[in-house]
């Protein structure tokens, strides 16, 4: 399975005392509904009169966070900005000095700044600011990005415009959103590969990675930032700078697979509408002669049931979740993440014994997991099961927000698919076509990458080097 994907909450308050009383819970209320994005730290950053006051450790929301520490947050008095982030990383990244919000003094004021994505020039760019003095605490390319920022404000007569001035030395994905002293900005890059929206509760203004999190903290959705937005709010209300907007789009396609959760809206499309078409599209395109269909929880529940609807065959719940286990590939060895399959999903020996069962999930990586979970259902009693993918097979690396970063550990790199089913040891095997994609998004305000699975990329990325190549062997802080 695949990982690096963040999650941000942030929320600017305009005078509202009860809002502001609670700022700090208002914005774990939205961490907590983004926790799915990241589970390997979590911060929050208060801004109370210009004083910024910050929290950020390893561990889930809820373990990161008491209510006596969300108390002393506060501390300093009723807030009216607050930044909330959940961050997942590459194995020998997680480390606390990589927690955000980062938090930074500079010239001309505070800084705190939240990151989903990925800087493809990330390693160039850290050199290029060394090189002229800029001293980095941590590992990840968000550092990079507030050093740019920062430089930029030297000249730029507002933070506002500093981010904009920042733009074109940015080069990959990043969805933002950032708070100082007075205002809270959130902007997506040109290609809007990570999503964001804006909420309303109340006179406040509320940013967050998906719409999910808007409803959890009381919050109306407004509208999803458009790709290469920057969205600013203060006093003066909420203005818009789109010098960068009308360039060509392209959404990660994965977030309606995987990534996001289904009772999101992402720029226009239903994630559970989306992976229900996913199923119904793969049944057309990977019929089965089967007993019943059955879902790998979660994310591959929504294509099950499309599945089952569109071939006639009856849906049932065939596997257990345990809901106190994270999802699995955040295990740092690939012997912890075959142990955690075990610990995490259980198939219901009632429903599978002697039934031909298509399994639905939303992709295979490496392989180990669909071979542990397939080896379950055959202890199972499983007379057959017919593998079903709701995304096409990975061949290429991402370099905008994933850990896929190289074919090495890519199953469908180095195999046939008829290979591929052998190794899982499923009896037949189907992937979702990638033609597919774009009609399993139907309705999207955004144009899609698909590049995982395609080859083509969006952007240029001859020449890129990926985070593990620049990380530094730096103490903790």
């Amino acid at each position: 399975m695949i990982h690096e994907e963040c999650g941000l909450f942030g929320i600017y308050t305009n005078g509202n005392a009860a809002v502001s009383e609670n700022l700090a819970y208002i914005c774990y209320t939205g961490l907590c509904a983004v926790q799915h994005r990241g589970q390997e730290s979590a911060g929050i950053a208060l801004n109370s009169g210009g004083l910024i006051t910050s929290r950020r450790d390893l561990g889930l929301v809820a373990e990161v966070f008491t209510s006596e520490n969300l108390k002393l947050l506060g501390s300093c008095g009723s807030g009216n900005i607050a930044l909330g982030h959940v961050r997942y990383a590459t194995t020998g990244n997680k480390r606390r000095h990589n927690a955000q919000p980062l938090v930074v003094k500079h010239i001309k004021g505070s800084l705190a700044l939240g990151h989903n994505g990925n800087l493809t020039n990330a390693a160039a760019l850290r050199t290029e600011l060394e090189l002229r003095g800029s001293i980095f605490h941590s590992s990840s390319d968000t550092e990079v990005i507030i050093h740019t920022i920062v430089r930029e404000r030297l000249s730029a007569g507002s933070i506002e415009n500093a981010v904009e001035a920042a733009y074109p030395r940015l080069k990959g994905a990043f969805s933002l959103v950032l708070m100082s002293r007075r205002k809270l900005i959130a902007c997506r890059d040109p290609n809007g590969f990570r999503p964001l929206c804006i909420g309303r509760l109340g006179e406040s203004i509320v940013f967050a990675s998906e719409s999910c999190a808007l409803s959890a903290a009381g919050a109306e959705f407004v509208r999803d930032v458009e790709p290469g937005e920057i969205v600013v709010v203060s006093d003066d209300g909420m203005s818009s700078i789109k010098t960068h907007c009308g360039k060509t789009s392209s959404l990660c396609v994965f977030e309606y697979v995987y990534f996001a959760r289904p009772d999101s809206v992402i720029d226009g499309v239903s994630v559970h509408d989306a992976r229900v078409r996913a199923g119904e599209i793969l049944a057309k395109e990977h019929p089965a002669d089967a007993d019943i269909v059955i879902g790998v929880p979660d994310s591959g529940l929504d294509a099950a049931l499309g599945y089952s609807r569109a071939s006639g065959i009856p849906y049932d719940a065939g596997m257990i979740k345990s809901k106190y286990i994270g999802r699995t590939f955040i295990a740092p060895s690939q012997e912890l993440r075959e142990a955690g399959v075990r610990i995490k999903l259980n198939p219901i020996k009632s429903v599978v014994n002697g039934k031909r069962v298509v399994l639905v999930d939303d992709s295979i990586v490496r392989g180990t997991t669909s071979r542990r979970i397939i080896e379950l259902l055959r202890r199972a009693g499983a007379k057959e099961v017919h593998m079903r993918l709701s995304c096409p097979p990975f061949k290429h690396p991402c370099y905008f927000g994933t850990d896929i970063d190289t074919r090495e550990n890519l199953i469908a790199h180095h195999h046939e698919l008829y290979e591929i089913c052998d190794i899982i040891g499923a009896d037949t095997i189907g992937f979702l076509s990638i033609a597919a994609l774009s009609e399993i998004s139907a309705g999207c305000t955004s144009g899609l990458c698909k590049a995982c699975f395609s080859g083509v990329y969006p952007v240029d990325v001859s020449g890129v080097q990926m985070k593990t190549e620049f990380e530094r062997d730096i103490d903790t802080d």
